[in-house]
């Protein structure tokens, strides 16, 4: 490796085509192996101020697996607040969300923290480290127990205010979720019954709450079965006791139709929220200082329920039938565009903008690619800050005039960057990116939009294979792999992914697809995928893959497709309904929608095929005209099929039952099927991701003919 990165080093520095050698694509010598590639993965996520210290969440693939907290120094240094093996990830909703929150004190700081080994609270004192991690919730044996996520600490009340997910019985969906309060002193550490709840369970999910700058009001988000939170959320409002008793909560923005995805309060005591009712997640801003009160005893529901709706909502109702307070004035866009300043509630607390003194508002926001500005909510301007970044992440801080975010681009990974808008200048603070090989090594994307089926346009992302001192024989094309997606509603962003790299460094092209359902380029495109799962992906990854072929930059015998969750959908889908692909990878995914309508998955998923197929009471045909598992019988192209023990998203009996289908059918198609112990939706040891990289390979070097060398062979049963 150490010759080729050298070699790679001498031709960048001037070399002329002599140096270059003619090699098949796919046998190029790569210095990014698979190793290398999985001490890389994964990004920073949930950054926060503690006094004038950035913190933050960060991937350890070498230490098991866990996310680490980690702290930077006001000299600069960074380290980790908490040593192996605490792992700050919670697991509400499965994908969990915002782990930790902390507090600066004269004695040092408060952090208050969600282990993932048994998802209690803990609380720790940092500059006390002979002090070890308390917990300050108890445990609980029924079902997955009591989860806990998006903290925020309230000191002068004793409590941290959380969202609650407790497990009422075994199965997946026996789960309520409540806003709670639990006391800082430890009393509810063996005694559920000291946890306060704050709000009812009327909703099946909620986000944590954000208490008004006087204390007399929280705003919190909520939706419900059969909705995602990208189809509809209830922004709701409520008054707040002198004792932290939460009143009636009332509807104030939202609805079934529109997606509010963030709110936060504004200095002045107004509300700012994330919401998609223009077609794009735009700001706004609502007034409710002084206008929502109960409403005459007349103007109430028949049976004496207090209502009291806002006109903001599209459809006011009580069980009795319409009913409507104008109390408030109709929410005010701050800069309304066809771009995106929010994006999908896949993990609880995201934050795509967050409110800076003086009234001005940090903003992620763009189509497609993201990038960081400050908005001004008087004018509706946006001044971006200047950088190499393309791709911000759904996390932000502030303190001051300073902005902390996560970001990365095509040249570099995920990084924790810093913004002081008073100067305007932006630097990396922690995480930052250093080249593990020589950057010559790494592909050079392109921006693409395809036509596909009825002229629509698919987004996608090509990376062509790219070595600086091989190339291939000119009358050879490459093979190319079509990567799919999970989600399906969400986007891959164009940024640095050695796994990218360890393929097109060989010769490999890599085309990533941000089909119909994506997010990133409107509530529109991202609606495509309404009961069309299964039809809409699959037809615009084989759009782009065919295009390719005809214009010739790939070559059309040698494509290939992989995806991992709902991208593994996708893949398994187009190998059993298509004759595009030449073989494919299949991770972690959806192979029988029936089976996962019906219980095999966990309580946030459990009705979304409600919209991406369609109501399974109404349609139970499509699920199985659909599903891959019910046409073994048309699988002809090898695959390789990778699952997670410890999956409870996406079961290993799917491809189990995928495989005996196979079987009874028949089918002597050359595959493997590597499973992972302790390893759950998502790989995240690095020793599984290894494996895992190294067998694609193989895989695609069996059926391609490609000869890459220091790859274990993987074995295919025939």
């Amino acid at each position: 490796m150490a010759d080729a990165k050298n070699m790679g080093a001498s031709e960048n520095m001037g070399g002329g085509d002599d140096m270059v050698q003619t090699q098949a694509y796919g046998s190029w010598p790569s210095p990014i192996d698979a190793a290398l590639a999985a001490a890389h993965d994964g990004q920073p996520e949930y950054v926060g101020f503690v006094g004038d210290e950035a913190w933050w969440t960060e991937p350890r693939p070498t230490e098991g697996g866990r996310r680490a907290l980690v702290r930077r120094r006001p000299d600069g240094t960074e380290e980790s607040v908490l040593p192996e093996p605490w792992n700050v990830r919670s697991r509400v909703i499965e994908y969990g969300g915002r782990p930790w929150a902390a507090a600066d004190r004269p004695e040092g700081p408060l952090l208050v923290f969600a282990h993932f080994a048994d998802q209690r609270l803990y609380v720790y004192e940092p500059a006390a480290p002979e002090r070890a991690p308390r917990p300050l919730t108890p445990v609980s044996a029924v079902g997955g127990g009591l989860r806990w996520v998006d903290p925020q600490l309230h000191l002068e009340r004793g409590e941290v205010w959380c969202v609650l997910e407790e497990f009422t019985g075994e199965g997946p969906s026996q789960v309520r979720r409540v806003i709670a309060a639990v006391p800082l002193d430890g009393s509810a550490a063996e005694d559920r019954g000291a946890v306060r709840e704050l709000s009812d369970d009327a909703h099946r999910f909620v986000t944590g709450p954000r208490l008004s700058p006087d204390g007399r009001r929280a705003a919190w988000l909520a939706w419900d079965h059969p909705r995602m939170p990208w189809d509809g959320t209830e922004l709701l409002l409520a008054e707040v006791d002198e004792d932290g008793t939460f009143g009636r909560p009332q509807p104030v923005a939202g609805g079934t139709e529109e997606s509010v995805c963030q709110v936060e309060w504004a200095s002045d005591g107004t509300l700012l929220f994330a919401g998609d009712r223009s077609g794009w997640w735009n700001l706004y801003r609502l007034d409710v200082r002084g206008g929502w009160e109960v409403p005459p005893a007349e103007g109430g529901a028949a049976d004496g329920t207090d209502v009291r709706v806002a006109t903001a909502l599209s459809v006011p109702t009580t069980p009795q039938g319409p009913f409507a307070v104008p109390t408030l004035a109709e929410p005010r866009p701050l800069c309304p565009r066809e771009e995106e300043f929010g994006g999908p509630l896949w993990k609880i607390g995201l934050t795509w903008f967050q409110p800076l003194d003086g009234g001005l508002i940090a903003v992620v926001h763009g189509a497609g690619a993201t990038c960081l500005g400050i908005l001004d909510p008087e004018t509706g301007e946006v001044v971006d800050t200047a950088g190499p970044w393309t791709a911000w992440s759904g996390t932000l801080a502030v303190h001051g005039t300073r902005v902390v975010g996560v970001a990365a681009s095509p040249r570099t990974g995920h990084e924790v960057v810093e913004l002081d808008t008073s100067t305007g200048r932006t630097r990396v603070i922690g995480s930052a990116h250093t080249d593990p090989v020589d950057p010559v090594y790494y592909p050079e994307p392109q921006i693409r939009t395809f036509e596909g089926p009825e002229g629509r346009d698919i987004h996608a992302h090509i990376y062509p294979p790219h070595h600086p001192t091989h190339r291939a024989p000119d009358d050879e094309l490459p093979p190319y792999v079509v990567w799919a997606h999970g989600g399906p509603t969400s986007h891959v962003p164009l940024v640095l992914d050695l796994e990218i790299a360890y393929f097109t460094s060989r010769g490999i092209g890599v085309a990533e697809v941000n089909y119909g359902g994506s997010t990133g380029y409107g509530r529109e495109y991202r609606n495509r995928l309404r009961e069309q799962w299964g039809v809409v992906d699959v037809e615009d990854c084989a759009a782009v893959a065919l295009a390719l072929a005809a214009e010739g930059t790939a070559d059309g015998a040698r494509l290939a497709i992989r995806g991992g969750s709902a991208g593994g959908w996708t893949s398994a889908a187009s190998l059993t309904s298509t004759d595009v692909y030449a073989c494919g990878t299949i991770i972690y995914p959806i192979l029988d929608l029936t089976g996962w309508a019906e219980g095999e998955t966990h309580d946030f998923e459990s009705q979304y095929l409600e919209s991406l197929v369609g109501p399974l009471a109404e349609v139970p045909a499509r699920y199985a005209e659909r599903s891959p598992s019910e046409h073994a019988d048309r699988l002809t192209a090898p695959f390789l099929l990778l699952q997670g023990l410890d999956d409870v998203i996406c079961p290993p009996v799917q491809c189990e039952r995928f495989l005996a289908r196979m079987e009874s059918e028949g089918r002597r198609v050359p595959h493997a099927y590597i499973t992972f112990e302790g390893e759950g939706h998502g790989f995240r040891r690095a020793d599984t991701m290894i494996r895992a990289l190294e067998a694609e390979l193989s895989l695609y070097a069996q059926v391609f003919g490609l000869h890459p060398t220091g790859i274990p062979a993987l074995e295919l049963d025939k």
